[in-house]
């Protein structure tokens, strides 16, 4: 239990308490009529049915207490389950076992609304964002069947980079996926820092030199932001998953290429954590930063944030799903990701726990 339940319960009467005490009563009801019929000569059978009557009522009125919230949550229950979430168990405040169950359901029926508000807004986004491909892609086929354009490279390279853009969508939510049913193992061990994020800068970099042609496809679309790798010191180690490190790298490069203003700079920043071959990580990029109000919400899947003009040229916008994962494959670790404060753009936080941290 809770320490806000055992608060509680310190202070409350329990009802197992009240049961002890209505048998207590019913006891001393039973045994003080006896003593009235023993010195007034009443006869016993007035005494008992006087006894009986008495113990009932107060036994009905005990018992009224304890089933009436019983009812109420029953009634709530059934209605959670046929997916009726606005209802409510009156009687939290109630300081006993009772309230505490209240609370329980009524804790159940926050949880279970707010899921199924974000599985709506989920097929919601997911349309929203399979309909602007889709639709781009028609209208170029569209054009070339009706023979107001050819097929030339170029128009055919358009319904490629649409179809590319459809399958990293498809990609992503199918990696999302894995990780909310937890089938994404984790396979974590030492690897030496500097090496490692060279190679996914010159990764992501590459990415975006390949994407000038219509057959590539990589992280990104921009081709002038400066990409630079700060690891101190040179022999720096980590113990991470590096496969999902990998994702959470490549993904907030990317978030902070997109948000980088023309010829702008992204920093990947690396440094010892306080544990054993534990690592902070900051990825940092010159763009407007993010507004203080929305930076509770930048993992969230669709999110885009709310800061002024949030893409750079070239970028078409994302699916909002990148920060999703990285947030989850640092969650995989036991660790933590979060915009922290910048004087410039914006710096996003990572830290790994190291060595026997993470989940598995």
């Amino acid at each position: 239990m809770s320490a806000r339940g055992s608060g509680r319960r310190s202070f409350s009467i329990s009802v197992k308490t009240k049961l002890g005490t209505l048998v207590v009563v019913s006891v001393f009801i039973t045994t003080g009529l006896l003593l009235v019929a023993l010195r007034t000569e009443t006869e016993l059978r007035f005494i008992t049915v006087f006894s009986v009557i008495a113990t009932l009522l107060i036994t009905q009125f005990v018992a009224h207490g304890l089933t009436a919230p019983l009812d109420e949550m029953n009634t709530v229950a059934k209605g959670i389950s046929h997916g009726d979430y606005t209802r409510r168990v009156r009687g939290a405040d109630r300081r006993d076992e009772l309230g505490d169950l209240a609370c329980t359901i009524n804790r159940m029926a926050d949880d279970l609304e707010a899921v199924d508000r974000h599985r709506k807004e989920l097929v919601a986004n997911v349309s929203h964002e399979l309909r602007t491909p889709i639709a781009a892609l028609r209208a170029v086929l569209e054009n070339v069947v009706d023979g107001v354009c050819a097929a030339d490279p170029e128009t055919m390279g358009t319904a490629l980079k649409q179809t590319e853009r459809l399958g990293r969508l498809v990609e992503t939510l199918l990696d999302l996926s894995r990780l909310d049913n937890g089938v994404v193992p984790l396979r974590a061990h030492r690897f030496e820092v500097w090496p490692y994020l060279s190679g996914v800068l010159k990764e992501a970099n590459l990415a975006a030199t390949r994407r000038r042609l219509p057959s590539a496809s990589g992280l990104h679309t921009r081709t002038d932001v400066h990409l630079h790798l700060d690891v101190s010191p040179p022999e720096l180690t980590a113990h991470a998953d590096a496969e999902r490190l990998h994702q959470v790298v490549a993904n907030l490069i990317d978030n902070a290429v997109k948000h980088s203003p023309p010829h702008g700079r992204v920093t990947v920043r690396a440094r010892r954590g306080p544990s054993p071959e534990s690592l902070d990580l900051e990825v940092v990029d010159e763009g407007p930063g993010i507004p203080e109000q929305e930076r509770h919400r930048v993992f969230e899947r669709f999110n885009r944030g709310g800061a002024p003009s949030p893409h750079g040229p070239g970028s078409d916008g994302g699916t909002g799903l990148g920060l999703a994962i990285a947030r989850w494959a640092v969650d995989l670790h036991g660790g933590q990701i979060g915009v922290a404060e910048s004087a410039r753009g914006c710096r996003i936080l990572v830290t790994l726990p190291g060595v026997h941290s993470a989940r598995v």
